[in-house]
């Protein structure tokens, strides 16, 4: 009985492992970010210093007004805005469409279909850069925010969690919804997408920041300055600023903040739709 007791994931040597474990694991994390943080407000000191200074020397919003004196960050906040608004949307419109008949229709060839869109997760993003292009190219839409949004509006892990999330909803709910006379179109809008908000949350945020972070993409298919997302345009600063590390470090924390924010808001409906995924 000793050695269970011992052996219990509440035994308070092993509880505190556990934190000790988990603390280390948060600051590996965020230190980075707080690097970055402390670099682009500190005015003076040798950020390259080892161990590194872990508080501000002298701070100052100057690097950030810099930011914003030499490049057109609001105009690149704007094109990210509308880049990964259109991007979720069309996704969670896509990827539902495609999620509700894999989770709740049996047709021929459904297991093959679900198995080839898996399969797409073993290869990386890059591969398709050449087809997407050439594509794109075909239809006239380099240089457009359609020809950066259209590759990314469908995606396999979305595909997975809502085809998930639709299995996880009773089979009689639906079952006394056809009773009623409620069509497919009827149960997939007014039951199945109010029932499964919390992973259309979690699509919605992991979409967000996917698309707001996409960087090579968007360099590839658009050439003029004006119409370059904030991952693309704060890059100008290392042209402009090669050895000035505080300007760049503060365009990187424009760029990461939003999306700390988006994180903050969402996070209960995120948590909830990973649970259910987990589940």
């Amino acid at each position: 009985m000793q050695i269970f007791t011992n052996a219990s994931p509440s035994h308070p040597v092993r509880r505190i492992g556990q934190y000790l474990l988990l603390i280390m694991l948060a600051v590996l994390c965020v230190f980075p970010f707080w690097w970055t943080v402390v670099t682009a407000i500190s005015s003076r000191g040798n950020i390259f210093e080892f161990p590194p200074t872990f508080w501000p020397q002298a701070p100052s919003l100057a690097n950030f007004a810099e930011v914003f004196r030499v490049i057109p960050i609001l105009a690149f906040y704007k094109n990210s805005i509308l880049i990964a608004f259109w991007t979720v949307v069309w996704k969670l419109v896509l990827c539902s469409l495609a999620a509700y008949p894999l989770a709740r229709m049996r047709f021929h060839g459904r297991r093959l279909v679900f198995g080839l869109i898996l399969a797409t997760m073993v290869l990386p993003s890059e591969v398709n850069f050449l087809v997407n292009f050439i594509t794109v190219t075909k239809l006239s839409l380099v240089d457009t925010y359609t020809g950066v949004i259209l590759p990314n509006v469908v995606s396999a892990v979305s595909i997975l969690l809502l085809k998930q999330a639709f299995e996880e909803v009773p089979q009689d709910l639906i079952d006394a919804a056809r009773v009623d006379g409620a069509g497919e179109w009827t149960i997939f809008r007014k039951i199945m997408l109010p029932l499964i908000r919390p992973w259309l949350a979690t699509v919605a945020v992991l979409s967000t920041v996917e698309a707001w972070n996409d960087y090579i993409w968007p360099f590839i298919v658009m050439s003029k300055p004006e119409q370059f997302p904030l991952s693309v345009g704060v890059l100008y600063l290392a042209g402009t600023y090669g050895s000035s590390t505080r300007a760049i470090a503060a365009g990187t924390v424009l760029t990461v903040v939003p999306m700390l924010l988006v994180f903050l808001f969402s996070q209960k409906f995120f948590m909830r739709g990973m649970d259910g995924a987990i589940k």
